[in-house]
Parts: structure tokens; sequence; C-alpha cells
């Protein structure tokens, strides 16, 4: 039992998938994940999106495969990557066996958009020659005219609904190396169909809030959503969808996870929001630290606090911390307590190293 009942997350249990080598519900750590919005037949470009994601911590990402000549590309792109690959499939299932065959780690579809029964079997045979896993991904805005008609609108029920249908299909297959999605732009919807799928399948859940919107917007409405969800221990692979860099996608949805305790990576920054009583520029000061740690991929703790009216409390709580002072002197905490006293002109490199110095000794290097 924690020593702080009211930090503690239950997760949700559920069966265990690989994506590639990364592991995907049971007790593996919730995964993050993005999308490339480069022309897949654009190797260089693919690649260097890859890159910019993996360089922010991205576990998985996924690439759409529209076309003969994008599953063409997809094996090159794989080679020179080192997360696993995820091919974006949608409706033609020969895309899904070239995907499959070009080294995609796992096969995003919707087995009923892929045709006969026959179809989805071949599908289903190449991923298994190929260990690929697959993700049923549900979509309000694309739900079958059958269940549009039953329920009269996309619902909670709808959504969920489809998604057993298409699991169906798979376990029909004896395969059930699958996790499922139910996307919505609707917060309120979004978040209700996957507590409902949660209750009806055991299968590992990727969450996401489709078509979230821009940077700010997008990940105000991805952290209500996601983050409820999260905080009642449903989900295992997350992808904060904006309109924006996939790295910026990748950022995002690691500050949700680290603002739950749910993974740690990179610094943590305390901050406050300033006022007239700040002894420093607060804001200009955090923007500047943000830049400069940022390649730092430790679990250190960082409180920028304006004055003394809240510093010495969040320092208490972090590995390192800076409260503003009178007379151009601020205090600096190390370990959570007072350790010595640092200029403005010299505390933010003083500050940037003493953060380098503590992710080198996390890490056990000198």
């Amino acid at each position: 039992m924690s020593v702080r009942p009211y930090r503690q997350i239950t997760r949700r249990h559920s069966r265990q998938i690989f994506v590639g080598s990364v592991p995907v519900g049971g007790d593996a750590p919730i995964s993050v994940q993005t999308m490339t919005n480069s022309l897949t037949t654009d190797v260089a470009a693919t690649v260097a999106q890859i890159k910019r994601a993996e360089a922010a911590g991205v576990d998985i990402v996924r690439v759409s495969c529209p076309d003969e000549e994008s599953t063409a590309a997809l094996a090159d792109i794989i080679r020179q990557v080192s997360v696993p690959v995820v091919a974006d499939i949608h409706f033609h299932y020969r895309r899904a066996i070239e995907a499959a065959e070009a080294g995609a780690a796992c096969l995003r579809i919707n087995p009923g958009n892929i045709g006969s029964a026959e179809r989805v079997r071949e599908v289903v045979k190449a991923a298994k020659d190929h260990g690929c896993s697959m993700r049923i991904g549900v979509n309000a805005g694309s739900l079958e005219k059958h269940l549009l008609e039953k329920y009269g609108e996309p619902c909670p029920e709808a959504m969920v609904e489809s998604a057993l249908e298409h699991a169906r299909i798979l376990e029909d297959n004896d395969f059930r190396q699958f996790k499922i999605s139910v996307k919505a732009s609707d917060v309120f919807l979004a978040v209700a169909a996957y507590q409902g799928l949660a209750e009806a399948c055991d299968y590992p859940l990727h969450l996401g809030i489709t078509e979230a919107g821009g940077l700010i917007g997008g990940t105000v409405k991805s952290a209500i959503g996601l983050g409820n969800l999260l905080w009642a221990g449903i989900g295992d692979t997350i992808r904060v969808s904006l309109s924006a860099a996939p790295e910026e996608e990748v950022k995002v949805g690691y500050d949700i996870l680290k603002s739950l305790g749910l993974r740690v990576r990179g610094v943590n920054i305390v901050s406050c929001p300033s006022c007239a009583r700040q002894g420093f520029d607060v804001v200009k000061t955090v923007e500047i630290l943000e830049q400069r740690l940022a390649h730092i991929t430790a679990p250190v703790t960082l409180s920028i606090i304006g004055c003394v009216v809240n510093g010495p409390g969040e320092a208490r709580e972090t590995q390192i911390g800076l409260t503003g002072g009178g007379n151009d002197s601020h205090m600096v905490y190390v370990g959570g307590a007072p350790d010595h006293k640092v200029d403005t002109l010299a505390m933010i490199d003083h500050i940037v190293g003493l953060v380098e110095a503590k992710a080198r000794e996390l890490e056990g290097r000198d």
C-alpha cells in the first residue's frame, strides 16, 4: 500500500501483446505513439520525422499505407529507424499483406472493411507469418451503417459493439495478438466508449481523442480525455492526435503520463505562473530551461519559483529548486534543502549544470 494512497492508480488488467519489441498491455509501461504526416513515398522526409519522434522518446510510430507505392517504401523506412512501425491500412487487404511482408510490426485495420472472410484470413495469415500484431481501430466518424441505423447516431454502445464485432472476426481466425481503440473527437463520447470497452473485454486498449485540434486546444482536450481514463487505470498505449509535428504529440503524451506518475522521462519542471513578487523573470527562465534541458531523459524534478511564498515548500518536493530572493540573490535547493545562493546573471547556466549532473548521477555516469 502506498504511503500516499490518493496517488495510487490501479491499472485495468489486460492481456499483453507485442508491437515489435514493445510490450503493450499486462504490466508493461504505457507506451507513447505518434503518426507521421509526410507522404510515405517520400522516404527521406518520413524517416526524418520518425528520427525526431525517436529523439523525443516515442515508443511506436504509425505510417500511412494508402497505396502500393507506400507499402513499397515502407521496407526502406523500417530499415532506417529504431522504433517499431505500425502500418495504417484502410479497406484494401493487399496493402495489409504487403505491409506485413515489408516488416511492419503492427497493422492498424478494421477487419470489417477488409472484405470477404477469405481476404481476412489472408491478412491474418500474413500477420502470423511475419510476426505482426494488429490494432482494431474504431472511429465515431466512420461507424458501420447497420450500427448507425440501430442506434441512430454514434454513441458509446455503438462503438463498443463495433469493436467487439471486429474482435470476433479475428478471434474466429484464431488471432488474438491485437489491441483496440474506440476514438472520437468528442471527449465525452470517447471516454464513455473506452469505459464500456474496458468492461467488455481484456484486450489492451490504445487510447486517443481523435482530431483533437491544434497544439494548445488539442493538448487540453487530450489531457482531459486521456487523463480521465488513465487516472481510472484504463489504457495501455496512447497517441495524442494534434495538428502539429509528430514530436509535439510525443512530448504532450509524456507530459500527460508524467503528470499522473505513469511514465517518468526527462525533467519535470514545477514552476509558478509568476506575479509581482517574483525575484526574477520566471516565464522567460522556464522557457529557456525547457529548451536547454530537453536533451535529458533521466527523471529529474526541478522547481522554479519566483518568490519565498511557495518556493521553499515546492523545493522540498523536488531534487533541485530555485527560489527568487531580494537583492539579485536567489536560493538554490538541493535534495529539498537550502544549499547556496546564485545571482540572476549566472542562475540559468548554474541550474542547467546542476540538473545535468543529477541526470548523470541517476544514469550511473560520472
